[in-house]
């Protein structure tokens, strides 16, 4: 019995410290599994947190991101990995040979600057699938095709009216509406005016004087009687009484009652306002007559166009009732003020309208085809990423390594956005799939920063310890 005290307290304590010690390592696991686990937020996976929370950016809840393999992908995450040279999907985490070639397996380099600059490299069945297609930068003229809605409107530098400078009676009309087809000298109207025919009397009476004292008068008086017809035709002439018309009222002797009004030059009738029978006063307006052989066509271009018009440049219009016609005229003035409210500068331009088919007040489509007169790199709009104030290509570097690289673009061209510095001609750049290399560089790039952090300062906490 002396010796079963003893016994039964050595069993005792065995037991207390192997309950102890399962308990301890029990807790030991336990904080190492919190340690180990790692929370990112679904929408964002560069945001990472090593304890539960929400989102900085959208503020959604963090969820646990699965570590496969335990503790052994932590504690194995820095072995080497072996790769074949001519086959770079064999991977293997052990020396060997390709299975595919048979070639001995070497290891691949980690790229410690591409973790900083936030280069990825992908392996060429993953190029394939996700669609990469790139493009080798080379300069190109720069052009830009400016399209816009115009109105067909008269030439200001065609239209004419006719006003009467002597009060008088309509006694005819001659051209009796609006859009009647006029020549160059037709008669109007014929009007009938008192003071008309005085002056049609005193130019005859002065012409039988001057012809009378050129036969044996003094000189002085055959002057002074040619000084006085001259003054009695420049009289008609002030009233639009035509050369032609003086030289028949001359050769024939006899005042008419009424006098035409002929048309100053051909066109249409765009505006009539006088009647038959009526009276008009000296300066009334008559008609209006357009030539319409040539119009002008506005459109408004957005200031952001503004780079690409130049006067001088072809300009192509296409009408909608005539479908596949096409007319050809050319900017004549750009106008040197812009439309607060739409943003836009009016652009005239001008075209031959021999056939009548433009006719104003017409809606068409405008063309503008510009060149500027230089030569850049141009990249396709599709292939940039705008990242708030910066535009940001992908670079291809060839085997399957890919580099995220920011440009600075200057005008949008018909092909794409000039480089204006970021991009060389001869650089490969990605024109499809850009957005998933971009967001696995920008994922690479946050979580090396990550690992970064504890090294950085000094290996306190964390999994710097381990």
């Amino acid at each position: 019995m002396k010796y079963l005290l003893p016994i039964l307290v050595l069993i005792a304590v065995l037991i207390a410290g192997f309950v102890g010690g399962v308990w301890i390592s029990g807790d030991t696991h336990i904080e190492q599994d919190q340690a180990l686990k790692t929370y990112i937020c679904p929408m964002h996976p560069t945001v990472v947190s090593d304890k539960p929370g929400s989102c900085p950016i959208c503020g959604m809840d963090l969820v646990e991101k699965k570590i496969d393999g335990g503790h052994g992908h932590e504690m194995h995450a820095d072995r080497e990995t072996y790769i074949c040279p001519m086959h770079p999907t064999v991977v293997s985490d052990k020396p060997g040979s390709c299975p595919i070639c048979g070639m001995d397996l070497v290891v691949k380099e980690a790229d410690a600057s591409s973790a900083q600059n936030g280069s990825v490299q992908i392996d060429p069945t993953t190029i394939q699938n996700i669609g990469v297609k790139t493009m080798v930068m080379k300069k190109q003229p720069l052009k830009r095709t400016v399209r816009a809605v115009g109105r067909v409107d008269y030439d200001e530098t065609r239209i004419m009216d006719v006003n009467s400078k002597i009060a008088g009676w309509v006694e005819q009309l001659y051209v009796d509406y609006t859009g009647q087809w006029v020549e160059k000298g037709q008669p109007l109207l014929a009007l009938y005016s008192p003071e008309l025919v005085a002056a049609q009397e005193e130019y005859l009476t002065a012409l039988d004087y001057a012809e009378r004292m050129r036969d044996g008068a003094v000189r002085e008086v055959a002057q002074s009687a040619d000084d006085l017809l001259a003054a009695a035709r420049q009289r008609l002439l002030y009233w639009d009484i035509s050369a032609g018309q003086i030289a028949e009222l001359k050769k024939m002797r006899q005042v008419g009652r009424t006098m035409p009004i002929l048309a100053p030059r051909s066109g249409i009738v765009t505006h009539k306002d006088v009647l038959e029978g009526a009276y008009i006063r000296s300066g009334q307006h008559l008609y209006r007559i357009a030539d319409l052989s040539v119009v002008w066509i506005y459109a408004d271009v957005y200031e952001y166009e503004m780079p690409w018009i130049s006067k001088g440049q072809r300009a192509e219009v296409s009408l909608s009732y005539l479908p596949g016609e096409q007319f050809e005229g050319k900017v004549d003035y750009i106008f040197p003020f812009m439309n607060e409210k739409t943003r836009t500068v009016q652009v005239r331009m001008i075209f031959d309208n021999a056939d009548g088919a433009l006719k104003p007040d017409m809606y068409a489509d405008v063309v503008i085809r510009s060149e500027v007169g230089r030569e850049g790199v141009v990249i396709p709009v599709q292939a940039v990423i705008h990242s708030g104030t910066r535009r940001v290509v992908v670079m291809a570097h060839g085997d399957g390594r890919f580099e995220p690289r920011e440009i600075h673009t200057g005008v949008e061209t018909e092909d794409g956005y000039e480089v204006l510095r970021g991009l060389n001609p001869g650089e490969e750049i990605v024109t499809s799939a850009q957005f998933l290399i971009d967001s696995e560089s920008n994922l690479k790039a946050a979580l090396a920063g990550m690992r970064g952090d504890p090294v950085k300062h000094g290996g306190h906490g964390g999994h710097g310890g381990h």
